[in-house]
This record gives C-alpha cells, structure tokens and sequence, in this order.
C-alpha cells in the first residue's frame, strides 16, 4: 500500500487544476511539435544508434573514467570520483574552501540535485544561486523542488510566478513573460560577477577528449562556466561516451525529444581548464570533474537494469505520459520523476525510496514510443515492482485474491458463478453496478458491470458447428473478462472465424493468462498460470491460438517465453505457443475475410475507434482493427482526437488510484462525445468495462462495442443496454 505522505502528495496534486491545465496544455503542443521536428527521420534507427553507444558505455564505464579523467588532467584539470552523495557534497564543499569562496552561481544540474547539494552549502555558510530561470524562480519558493527534468518550473502558470517575484522584490510584479524575464536577467546579473565558483552538470562527456557538453537554451550555463575563477563540472557515470563522433546522434535526438526543437540556443564545449585574465594577465582558470557513481556502477552490472543508463534525460517519457500530465513530478518524491525516475530512484536512492513512485505508472507504453535511449521503460517498472514485492511482500488482499483465487481456474470459476448469483441486490437485474457498498469511490464517475449468469465456457459447447472442410483449427483464448462478464464477445469470435471457415474450440480448463499477478509484481503465480494454460493449449491441438484480449496475447506471446527461459523444456513449449498466438482482428484480416453478416442501412452508423494501450504498442494492430471496421456494412469510421490516450483502465490500476483513473476515463469520455460518434469500438474487454462504466454514469445512448462484435453484425442489437 502507499504511503500515507504519498497518497497526501498525490491528493495535493489531483487538486490543483492549475498544474493539470500546465501540464496538458504543454503536453498536447509537444506532441504536435515533436512530430514535425522529427519529421524526415529515422526515428528508429536514431535511438538504436543511440541505444548502441550508451550501452557500450555502460559496459566499460570505468575503463572510459580513467580515460576521461587521463585527458582532462592531461589539460590541466581535477577530476574526483565520488562513490556516493557524501563523497561529491564534501569535495565541492571542500575546493569552496580552499578558494574562500562565500557565493556560488549554478546552471541546472540534476546530478547536484540528487546529492543535495544546496542544502549542504547553506549548513557551511556558503550561499548557492541557481541560475537557470526556471530553478531560480523555484528556490525563491521555500520548499519548493524541481517537477520536470527539462523544465523544472513546467507545473508553474505566468500568474504564481508573478506573485513569487512580487514577494521576492516586494513591490508587484505583471504576469508579463517578457518582463519576468528581465527582472530575472538583472537580478542574476550581479551574482555571476560576484561568485567564486560556478557549477553545471553535463549532458554528455567525450572519454576520448576530456570534454564536457552542456546544453542549454539560456546563457546562464555560459556565465555559470566561465565568469567565475573556478568551475566545477557534475555528473554521473551515464554521460560517458567513448568518442567525439558518439555526440552526434544524442545531438540530435535530445532537443528534438526534451523540448521538440531542432537544436538547443547554446551547445558548450568545455574541455579543460579555459583562459582567464587575473590581475591583467591571461592564465588558466581552475577545472574540476566531480564524477558520480551513487549507485550508477550497480545499475550498470545490473543484467536487467543497465538498459536505464541508455536514458539521455530528455524527458520526453514523462512529456507524454497520462499519468504525470495529472499529478506532476513533485508526486514521485524524489529527484527524477515518471517511470525512468522510479527506475533511477531504486538505485540513486534506494528500493524503498523508488516503491511507492514505481506504483503510479499504469502501463499504456507511451514512454517506450518517445524514448530516443530506446528503453523499455513500462517493462522495467514491472521488473522494479517485482524486487519492490520481493523485498516487501504483497499486501494480503493481494495474496488472498492471486494465490488463493485467480492462480486456481476452478476455485475462480466457483467464487464467479456464486458471486453471479448474489450480485443481483446489486444490479437489480441490470447488466452494471451503479453503487457498491462500502466501497463507493470504485464506482464514483463509472458502474462497474455485472458478472453474466452463464460464462462462456458453459455456452461454447452449444455454438454453431464447426465448417464441413475447416481452413485451420483455431483453439479460442478468452482471458477472464470475456469468459466471465462479456461472453457475448466470444460468441462473436466464435460466429465470424466460423464464417471464415475455422473450427473454433474453447479448452475448458484453461485459466487467467496472469496479468494480474504480473503487474502486481508476483510473477511466481503467473508462471504457475502459464504451466497451466500452456499445458491446457497444447491438448487443444489447434493450428493457431486466436484471443479477443490483446493484454492475454502480450502475455502468452511476450511474458511466458521470459518467465519459462530458465527451464529448457518449459521454455521451448512456451515459444511454440506464442508462435501460435493471434489476436483475433489479426487473425480475421490474415484470412481475407469480408463479413457478409448486416445490410448498409439508410444511414450509417457513425463509430469511433479506442486504441487500447496493449493493442497498438505492443501488438501494432490499430491499423488492422480500423481496415476491418471499414469494410463492415453500414458503418462510417470517424476518428476521436488522441484516440490512443489511455482511458485509464489499467486493470487493479482502476482500484488501487481510483481517482488518477477516473480523471483519465473523464478526458476520455470528453473526446468520444467530441467525435459525435454513436458506437465506440475498441479490441480490449478491460477499456470496454473501464468505457462502458463511464458512458452509463454520464447517460446517453453512445454505445462500446468490441471490434468483433460489429463483425458479426448481429452485434448491434444484441448488445445488452439498460
């Protein structure tokens, strides 16, 4: 469970609108504006070049430190290796020292944020400006961190840091940009020619050189480097590279990717000590390298973790995620924020530090989209949330309902066919539960549907016989939301590949695929669930294994194979099996077929298409479902703006941040009725519960559908509505 101080965080920020409407405004330029800046590249091939540089870098990071650190001092400079925070806050404090130094000018650098640095100046009396206009305006805030790691003031609107300047002169100041600004300039301006030292972070270091590259679009960064006697560079291990030639790509995709343009306003290129005029004559000014590790050398021998060190701090992972665009950095607690700040946070800080920001993400991959590190940042998180488990325990609600329940098909099946029985004080013979008892924030903004009398599995055996000559054998995978709640969707399944001539067969001891284990961290009982269901497939002897849940098909295809890799037998089965696995639009389209079910009526129905999260990141079939729905008779496909935004589902995510899912169904809901559309479809059971729920509570007659519903045709009449 999350802490009490982080549900405080997360309550605050959920309740601040100003920092909501910053943060999506922002977020929906920069998707715009990314995709023009990028637009004529090879995305692709751009972060597998840089992907390949970095983790060659992570490989040898301390063959590349003593080769950086030979040419730096080669040049006349300092370099310190810090093992840890302490190690890097005592040298600064201590060459402060030497120098007598009582004022220190800073340009951003994160790396001095992760070792509080500041805050240890202050204890000895030394006084330590930022200097970046975003970070200054945030140390006039008392108590106040950075939120983004590009733009550290991004939650902040033109009015609050009017009234912060108004405070900090005492005389008020306009909400005027331009003017704000050069308050800032002339402020700041004094404090560059009176420090003694100045201090930067670094976006890349060149081991082969001795050079330290900062971006920036301010010339702070210039005045921090060069104006004062003495700089001081800090950064961690990961801004390593071998060569020169090794900048280029990061060149490129960084600006691109953090801020969507072509090309920072300064790209600064230290390296070593540089000319400075004391006393009339030209000498050399005083160069020192603060090199971090904190943790960065244990993430590197780390096998599943060294992918992270690829990430080159953009932070286009949280510019387009849902979840941050809702609660700001400032939530995540620590330092680095999103789902790479959890990751980081595990390792700069600690595995407990990292447990409760690792909880907020919700899994829709739109990080892995954007990243130009090429990170698999939603899969990671799974990872961390496993060694989070492992080191804590799951709560015992989880226990009871995952080991106890799910990881048995009949003892599910059992509890759901009972429980199907007594819920109906609760739908009052409807298909939702509009009100739970004692637990009403689960059904505040959404009803939650009712569990179908009759499964599928007790209605597959009475289905239409299969084909006289069948094209394939095709054995159905339902996931428990379509066996237990949406049967009607499997029945469809079962009507449309039978139409196209595939004898369809259900394995009746098949059980859940294991997706809720995995994304509660408990992957012991999904591999328990993927014995299971493998051995329960292979007795169906079909040709192909065919699900209407594209989170079952990730599973079998992706998550079985890596959870049976040790075990060679289990492991073989396992890849024979995804080998087989199809979602069922993919399937469909494979076999050319054209659904002769519906006649064009007089007017076409007007539909909308959900990308659900799994189905088009990590399956790439939206293009696939959109062709189907097409050729379907009577129907006229509109497009909904950011059709691919998650609804917010996110399965246990809906009952764990009710609120965060709630907000995302809001914005989402928002969208359909902008589309005009009469029927949402969608490939995933989970964003039909997630739509439905919310569609009921507002009232209307937009219906959801399942893709292969509207297949089937029949589809539009049948589906049960209240």
């Amino acid at each position: 469970m999350a802490s009490k101080d982080f549900r405080e965080r997360l309550q605050k920020a959920l309740q601040n609108p100003s920092v909501r409407g910053a943060l999506k405004r922002f977020a929906d330029s920069y998707v715009v504006s990314r995709e023009q800046v990028f637009a004529g590249r090879d995305f692709q091939a751009l972060r597998e070049r840089i992907a390949a540089i970095k983790a060659d870098a992570a490989g040898r990071y301390e063959e590349l430190a003593r080769e950086f650190a030979r040419r730096v001092t080669e040049r006349g400079g300092k370099v310190f290796f810090a093992s840890d925070a302490a190690a890097a806050r005592d040298y600064i404090l201590k060459v402060a020292f030497e120098h007598g130094v009582t004022e220190i000018v800073k340009a951003k650098s994160f790396a001095t944020e992760e070792i509080h640095l500041n805050e240890h100046l202050e204890k000895h009396g030394i006084r330590c400006f930022e200097t970046d206009l975003a970070e200054w305006i945030l140390q006039l805030m008392p108590g106040e961190r950075p939120s983004h790691m590009v733009m550290p003031a991004i939650h902040l609107t033109k009015e609050e840091v009017a009234r912060v300047f108004s405070n900090y002169l005492g005389e008020p100041v306009e909400p005027d940009i331009k003017n704000m600004v050069r308050i800032a300039r002339r402020e700041l301006r004094e404090k560059f020619l009176r420090a003694g030292l100045g201090i930067s972070g670094a976006n890349i270091a060149v081991a082969e050189t001795g050079t330290v590259i900062i971006c920036t679009n301010e010339g702070n960064g210039r005045l921090a480097t060069t104006v004062p006697p003495v700089h001081i560079a800090v950064f961690g291990y990961e801004k390593l590279v071998p060569r020169m030639m090794d900048v280029v790509p990061i060149l490129e995709a960084l600006p691109r990717s953090g801020t969507a343009q072509p090309i920072t306003s300064y790209i600064t290129m230290i390296t070593g000590p540089v000319p400075v005029e004391r006393d009339g004559r030209e000498g050399p000014k005083e160069f020192h390298v603060v090199l971090l590790d904190n943790g960065r050398l244990k993430m590197a021998a780390d096998p599943v973790f060294k992918e992270a060190l690829q990430c080159i701090r953009c932070a286009a992972c949280t510019n387009v995620c849902p979840v941050f665009q809702l609660v700001s950095g400032q939530v995540y607690g620590f330092v680095y924020s999103g789902g790479i700040g959890s990751i980081l946070t595990a390792f700069f800080n600690s595995l407990a530090d990292a447990a409760d920001p690792q909880s907020l993400c919700i899994g829709c991959r739109r990080c892995a989209e954007v990243c130009p590190g090429n990170i698999n940042i939603p899969d990671l998180v799974l990872r961390l949330r496993e060694r989070v488990v492992e080191a804590r325990g799951l709560p015992l609600s989880y226990r009871l309902a995952l080991g106890g329940v799910v990881s048995h098909p009949r003892r599910l099946y059992t509890l759901v066919r009972v429980s199907s029985r007594l819920q109906a004080p609760l739908t009052r013979g409807g298909t939702f539960i509009r009100r739970l008892p004692f637990f009403d924030k689960f059904t505040q903004g959404r009803s939650l549907p009712a569990l179908s009398r009759e499964p599928l599995r007790e209605r597959a055996g009475r289905l239409a016989p299969p084909p006289e000559r069948p094209r394939l054998r095709a054995a159905f995978y339902s996931g428990c939301v379509i066996d237990f709640m949406y049967p009607e969707i499997g029945e469809a399944v079962f009507a449309v590949l039978r139409e196209a001539g595939v004898e369809v067969v259900f394995p009746a001891d098949q059980g859940c695929c294991g997706a809720p284990a995995s994304y509660s961290g408990d992957p012991g009982t999904t591999l328990k669930l993927a014995r299971l269901n493998i051995a329960s497939l292979e007795r169906a002897g079909a040709d192909v294994v065919v699900t209407a849940c594209p989170t079952c098909a990730v599973v079998l295809k992706y998550d079985y194979p890596r959870l049976l890799a040790g075990d060679e037998v289990w492991s073989r089965r396992a890849q024979s099996l995804a080998a087989k696995v199809k979602d069922f639009t993919e399937l469909v389209a494979e076999l050319g077929f054209h659904p002769r079910h519906g006649e064009a009526a007089e007017r076409p129905v007007k539909i909308t298409y959900h990308d659900s999260c799994h189905y088009k990141r990590h399956l790439h079939l939206d293009r696939v479902a959109r062709d189907l729905l097409r050729q379907q008779p009577g129907v006229e496909l509109v497009e909904m703006a950011e059709s691919d935004q998650c609804c917010g589902f996110g399965g246990s995510y809906a009952l764990k941040y009710p609120e965060i899912s709630l907000a995302l169904l809001e914005h989402k809901l928002r969208r359909i009725q902008e589309s005009g559309a009469e029927v949402v479809a969608t490939d995933c059971p989970g964003c039909l519960i997630q739509l439905r729920g919310g569609l009921d509570q507002k009232g209307g007659s937009v219906r959801v559908m399942h893709t292969a519903e509207i297949l089937y045709g029949a589809g539009f009449k049948a589906q049960r509505v209240e």
